[in-house]
């Protein structure tokens, strides 16, 4: 298949695509040995023929880790309205370049997976094979069977169809309740929209896990590496992903 430069250097997992881009127009990306400055350039071999200041890419040794992202940061390297990211959080940690694993919007918190594994993280992706999501959601009523019915049946917004796998009652106080929510894809704004669908206000939204593999009990702001067993088991979560075993 034919790509362009930035995504081919992207994928490959070196950089962000923006930073492939500032260096393909910075004239440190070389083609067939010739100096390419179109970041759409089309590449038809991967990175075969690709040199970045006069030197062939290795591959990158692969990470791949979990960040309890807090509310308030959005999930992007670079905000063009100056927000903070949760690249904030891995400051002074000397990673490589990491790509969030999907998204959280800037009031969302929780299980955010980071990787410049493309084909790992891809898979998760996936909304056919990909692993469920689990959520625990703070909603500004007490629910009744009927609405909980609903959520799972879902609802229309916007031409898509939106519903949740499942919805469980967590516990509830006055005036609101917190939910466990379970989503087995993946769209933008997914359960905000769904319950907005139903008049149904969000006060608070962690995900709490992704597969198998739980937020725990790890800090606000933090990040860890996951271990050998939850990359696994994630990769067990998605078919045709290899194990590291079989990398």
């Amino acid at each position: 298949m034919r790509h362009g430069l930035a995504r081919v250097l992207s994928k490959a997992g070196l950089c962000s695509r923006t930073d492939a881009t500032a260096w393909i127009r910075d004239g440190r990306v070389r083609v067939d040995g010739r100096i390419v400055r179109d970041p759409e350039y089309p590449i038809h071999d991967g990175m075969r023929r690709v040199s970045i200041d006069g030197l062939d890419p290795s591959p990158p040794q692969r990470h791949y880790l979990m960040l309890n992202k807090p509310r308030g940061l959005v999930t992007t390297a670079r905000d063009e309205r100056g927000r903070d990211t949760v690249y904030r959080c891995l400051d002074g940690a000397g990673l490589p370049w990491l790509a969030p694993v999907g998204r959280l919007d800037k009031a969302s918190e929780g299980l955010l997976l980071f990787s410049n594994d493309p084909q790992w993280a891809a898979a998760i992706l996936d909304p056919a094979s990909g692993p469920d999501k689990t959520y625990h959601v703070q909603v500004d009523r007490l629910p009744d069977e009927a609405l909980l019915s609903a959520l799972r049946h879902g609802a229309g917004d916007g031409g898509e169809w939106l519903r949740a796998k499942s919805v469980v009652p967590l516990r509830s106080g006055g005036r609101n309740a917190w939910l466990e929510i379970v989503l087995d894809e993946g769209r933008n704004r997914q359960i905000r929209r769904l319950l907005e669908a139903f008049d149904v206000g969000v006060l608070r939204l962690v995900r709490v896990a992704i597969g198998g593999v739980p937020l725990g009990t790890l800090g606000k702001g933090q990040w860890r590496a996951l271990d050998a067993h939850e990359r696994d088991a994630l990769a067990r979560a998605t078919p045709g992903v290899p194990s590291r075993g079989q990398r």
